[in-house]
């Protein structure tokens, strides 16, 4: 009767841990890693890709897996986190909530006080419970499965630059490089892979490391990049493309709240200086078939007829994708020559004057790395634009213009729109790319865009005050 008893009780406890779903298995995992916790801020990434969200105490975490309720329109707003009426999801449906539940794995501490805060993803869901589909989260996750269902399965890696940046302004009021912590010297010159800027900021950047490695983002250590205060964080390559993105978004919150803590502010602004190098955001991208090989490859390490095909549909969707990868004003003051920034739409081997290279490496490694974007672009829809691009070419017969060699920014080549005006018009006259990323998000993301834009170009600055009130 006893080893029955001791059955039954076994048999009853698996039961209940049936019951138990993967969300609170999630929970009470975190709470016994992270026992102090006392708040918990729930994330949604607009999309700009700015965090929106609400803190919560602890307590009322375990109720989020029925899930909660936002705003349709936290994804119809600009830059600046107002409501873009024009969108059609504000007023105009009568401001409705959508229900939004937990993003599985994303239950991490804050890095702003990671022993009592922790931080969450949330998506949105319509309200039959189907994606919302002007989420940027869903609009890359219904591309991925695309691709996922004729069986090839991307491979993405984020690399992301920043600037770190002193509070205090210049003379004239401007943006400067930080001193060294405990020094009064301040860096102005372009040393890239300095290991003594690295060594200038050891501390915030070995807090940039620890903490992500406590969040569980797969990042290299940082690299000092071609001007003073910029550096690169790299992120692993992974075959779960939206946690590339999750990783990446998360990242740059990490960044932000390290450099408050060390006094500092952090921008992955596009181009924060006039007199130095911009800040992109780079992806790379292969693609495994069903067996796991490398269908970017042939057999001797060449380029495959897909990589080849891929290349022909991003290149074709390039140009009217700008309004995603250069998606403020200021993203397109990086477009300059001789910048390492590609002003067409080009690829080649070896080459980072083009728009797709094609680096170094074996067999397993052949891939594409996406150069275009700034780091202020989201990472979804950055991602999301490159596999709009793939889908296009595997779905079409297009031509693949020839490799360049050489210097890219004196080839001949389709020219990628530089100014926010001529992207905008680009997007919205593609029926193609806007059919890939969904009718409605291409819509509320043009109305956003528009808007903003519109609103920028009624600013008066002070550059046109200084050119033309005397010489007008």
């Amino acid at each position: 009767m006893m080893t029955n008893l001791v059955e039954v009780k076994d048999f009853t406890r698996h039961s209940e841990e049936k019951r138990t779903s993967a969300f609170q298995q999630e929970v009470s995992a975190y709470l016994e890693r992270h026992p102090q916790t006392q708040f918990v801020d729930i994330l949604l990434n607009d999309l700009n890709g700015v965090f929106r969200g609400k803190r919560i105490p602890v307590t009322n975490l375990i109720k989020l897996e029925k899930g909660c309720y936002f705003p349709a329109s936290v994804f119809a707003m600009d830059i600046l986190g107002n409501t873009v009426e024009a969108a059609g999801l504000g007023q105009a449906l009568g401001e409705p909530d959508n229900i939004c539940v937990p993003v599985e794995g994303s239950l991490i501490p804050s890095a702003a006080d990671p022993e009592h805060l922790a931080q969450i993803l949330l998506t949105m869901r319509n309200q039959d419970g189907t994606p919302f589909d002007v989420e940027p989260r869903n609009v890359l996750n219904h591309l991925w499965q695309q691709l996922r269902n004729r069986g090839l399965f991307p491979v993405v890696a984020v690399e992301l630059e920043f600037y770190l940046v002193d509070k205090k302004r210049d003379a004239g009021g401007f943006i400067q490089p930080p001193c060294a912590p405990g020094s009064d010297e301040r860096n102005r010159q372009s040393q890239v892979y300095s290991v003594d800027n690295l060594n200038h900021f050891a501390d915030v950047l070995r807090d940039i490391d620890e903490l992500a490695r406590l969040q569980g983002i797969p990042a290299d250590g940082a690299l000092a990049e071609a001007s003073p205060g910029q550096f690169e964080i790299n992120l692993h390559h992974t075959r779960n493309v939206l946690n590339a993105c999750d990783h990446a978004v998360q990242l740059k919150r990490l960044v932000r709240q390290v450099a408050e803590n060390h006094g500092m502010n952090a921008t992955f602004m596009a181009k924060p200086y006039e007199e130095y190098a911009g800040s992109g955001m780079h992806i790379h991208i292969s693609m495994l078939d069903a067996a796991d090989h490398n269908a970017f490859a042939g057999d001797d390490g060449s380029d495959s007829p897909l990589l080849k095909r891929a290349l022909a549909g991003m290149i074709d969707l390039m140009p009217a994708s700008m309004a995603l990868l250069a998606p403020n004003v200021n993203a397109y003051r990086r477009f300059l020559p001789e910048a390492f920034v590609p002003l067409q739409a080009s690829w080649g081997h070896n080459n980072r004057t083009v728009a797709l290279r094609i680096p170094c490496g074996d067999r397993e490694n052949h891939r594409i790395e996406y150069r275009v974007a700034g780091a202020d672009a989201n990472p979804y829809l950055v991602v999301a634009a490159v596999l709009a691009g793939i889908l296009h070419g595997l779905d079409n017969a297009l031509p693949l213009p020839p490799a360049v060699t050489g210097n890219g920014h004196q080839a001949e080549g389709n020219p990628l729109p530089i100014r926010q005006s001529d992207a905008l018009c680009e997007f919205e006259e593609n029926a193609a790319l806007q059919l890939l990323l969904g009718d409605r998000f291409a819509s509320v993301w043009h109305s956003c865009k528009h808007h903003e834009m519109m609103h920028f170009e009624r600013l008066i600055t002070a550059t046109e005050i200084d050119w033309m009130l005397k010489n007008a």
